[in-house]
């Protein structure tokens, strides 16, 4: 029984079915919320530098598609996992282009297509197309990967760290905090500095920019709970 219904769930359909209502439901929330911006001219600041490297935390992404302007092309990183296969078939009925991999530079780097990932983003951010991906790696929640910054670096294009909240959700308890937006309320988009890394950066550069990319995540997703009057973690919807 429990092969079947594990069969069941890696079937085609079943994963088509799921990535459309996952995408029809977040289409609702996008709508039915009321949306603010921090700072009130974000796309202006972003907009000049295009294409950007988009950086959000695990957990938290749920709603990203959606900072998606109507002129603008973008390209979300999704791991090969077959958790990940709805949430590609989201992105992309959302309208956005998906390369599949891991951003984790670690020991399994190239077991997850990383190598080919890595390359593939860098592509796509040559072709002019925003490239979004989370900065944390699998397991390690809240903790920005190496990965991201040798993209900026490899690519010379700016990192933009970015969070998103909405009045009502439920969270998760695993390991990355994975935020369930709700219909009804309202959200926000808040903006961090953008960073940039030189391409010559050493390592202990790329460890400061780093810690600097983790700290000013940190503070967005604070001021996105604050900026909705929610503080991250509570049970209520």
């Amino acid at each position: 029984m429990k092969r079947l219904l594990r069969n069941t769930l890696r079937s085609s359909w079943v994963q088509r079915a799921a990535g459309f209502l996952a995408a029809e439901f977040l289409r609702l929330v996008w709508k039915t919320n009321k949306f603010t911006f921090d700072p009130v001219d974000v796309y202006d600041i972003v907009e000049p530098q295009m294409p950007v490297i988009l950086a959000f935390w695990h957990g938290q992404h749920f709603m990203t598609p959606f900072i998606r302007q109507k002129d603008y092309r973008g390209a979300v990183l999704i791991s090969k996992h077959r958790d990940g296969e709805f949430n590609a078939l989201a992105a992309e009925r959302l309208g956005i282009a998906t390369v599949r991999g891991s951003g984790d530079h670690g020991g399994a780097f190239h077991r997850k297509g990383g190598v080919g990932a890595f390359k593939e983003m860098v592509r796509v951010l040559e072709r002019g197309i925003n490239m979004a991906l989370t900065a944390d790696v699998p397991k390690r929640s809240r903790v920005a990967g190496m990965g991201i910054i040798m993209l900026a670096r490899e690519s010379g294009r700016p990192i933009m760290p970015f969070a998103m909240a909405t009045s009502r959700y439920v969270q998760l308890n695993n390991w990355d905090r994975t935020t369930i937006n709700l219909p009804f309320g309202r959200g926000v988009l808040v903006g961090g500095e953008p960073l940039s890394v030189p391409a010559d950066a050493d390592a202990a550069t790329m460890e400061a920019l780093r810690l600097q990319l983790e700290a000013t995540l940190n503070e967005a997703t604070q001021r996105a709970y604050d900026a909705v009057g929610r503080p991250e973690g509570a049970r209520r919807a």
